[in-house]
């Protein structure tokens, strides 16, 4: 698949995300489940683009057939600099960051982070993301450095 692939179907996406090691949090491609983000629906003869946040759907483009919104989907993830990012580190615990940073540098493994006000802007918790396939040397971390206490 090089980088003038484009999948025709969702079950084609999907396989796509999956290979290159797209998470799927943010979007429901082929019918999982999200929390919130954008997915794929279809409804009479219509394909549906739709944003879903805390319950609430918004249906926000219709396509006539599956190759179009595919098409449309494929674009807009390939081109979400999120949908290839894998948190493996979460903490209130700068020391504890510190110390997963300093593991990922010796696994010579890229990464970036950052700090949300998760527990309040006095509290801020800390986060590790390793982008694409790289998660899946990294994902044994999570079980250490993933903590939201």
């Amino acid at each position: 698949m090089g980088s003038n692939y484009l999948p025709k179907t969702e079950i084609e996406l999907e396989n796509w995300m999956s290979e290159n090691c797209f998470n799927f949090n943010s979007y429901s491609i082929n019918g999982n489940s999200i929390y919130e983000g954008f997915g794929i629906d279809k409804s009479g003869g219509l394909f549906i683009w739709y944003y879903a946040e805390r319950g609430k759907r918004d249906n926000l483009k219709y396509f006539n057939s599956e190759n179009e919104i595919v098409e449309y989907a494929f674009n807009l993830i390939k081109s979400d600099k999120w949908a290839k990012k894998h948190c493996i580190g979460f903490s209130i615990d700068v020391n504890k960051i510190t110390e997963l940073k300093s593991e990922l540098q010796k696994m010579n493994i890229e990464f970036f982070e950052d700090k949300i006000p998760y527990y309040g802007v006095d509290r801020p918790a800390y986060r590790v993301f390793v982008v694409g396939c790289d998660i899946q040397k990294t994902e044994y971390l999570k079980e250490k450095y993933y903590t939201e206490k």
